[in-house]
């Protein structure tokens, strides 16, 4: 497969499973208690205009610090995969009574950035899926369709997002609260895989970089 399709089938689904739209769901309907549907669709976009700002900024300037301190691949996607086996386990098992999502908002503020795009949509999973996934366009031999490829995933994810959020009452209704909780769960499993995934290629690049490993080569 072309490597530019991989990068975007791989960030897309990765960002749309961190992201998790049915999880926000009840936060985000918790700050639209009352008000209008124009009114819900309008933070849904906002929100999701934030998250492709906040991710724009992590994949262009986040590249350039990596650039910058020198800090290898296999490095980054280790990291990246214990934030997202942590994130992972927290959606299979939450504690109860303990939320990663805080649901209050500032007076004045209708949530769309605080905290709607950040932490619950675009927290530390999606940051370090950004930069580990991005970070392999410093060793494409076609980084500009490559940042292209990226770019369209993000865009992409966060269209889901929106029309997700935009129906959300009638998604609320369709699967209930049981049900977001089900695919909560499910999520969180497939989460922690993908960030078993990244410790593991990390790992047995830094271990190849480093001359521990030899012939051996990873996907």
């Amino acid at each position: 497969m072309d490597p530019a399709i991989t990068l975007f089938v791989g960030m897309f689904t990765t960002l749309l499973a961190i992201i998790n739209p049915l999880e926000a769901i009840p936060v985000f309907l918790g700050l639209m208690q009352g008000k209008s549907v124009a009114e819900h669709r309008s933070v849904a976009a906002r929100s999701c205009v934030y998250v492709v700002a906040l991710a724009f900024f992590f994949l262009v300037f986040g590249n350039l610090l990596l650039r910058l301190f020198d800090v290898p691949l296999s490095v980054v996607r280790v990291v990246g995969g214990v934030i997202l086996v942590r994130l992972g386990f927290a959606l299979f098992s939450p504690s109860p009574g303990n939320s990663l999502i805080p649901s209050q908002t500032q007076p004045g503020q209708d949530g769309a950035f605080v905290p709607l795009a950040m932490p619950v949509m675009f927290g530390p999973g999606a940051i370090a899926t950004v930069i580990g996934l991005t970070s392999t366009i410093r060793a494409s031999h076609d980084w500009i369709l490559s940042f292209v490829a990226a770019s369209l995933a993000i865009v992409a994810a966060m269209g889901v997002t929106y029309v997700l959020l935009a129906y959300a009452q009638t998604i609320l209704r369709r699967i209930g609260p049981q049900g977001i909780d089900a695919a909560t769960r499910i999520v969180g499993f497939f989460v922690s895989a993908m960030g078993m995934g990244l410790i593991f290629h990390g790992s047995m690049e830094f271990l190849q970089a480093n001359g521990v490993l030899h012939g051996v080569q990873t996907p």
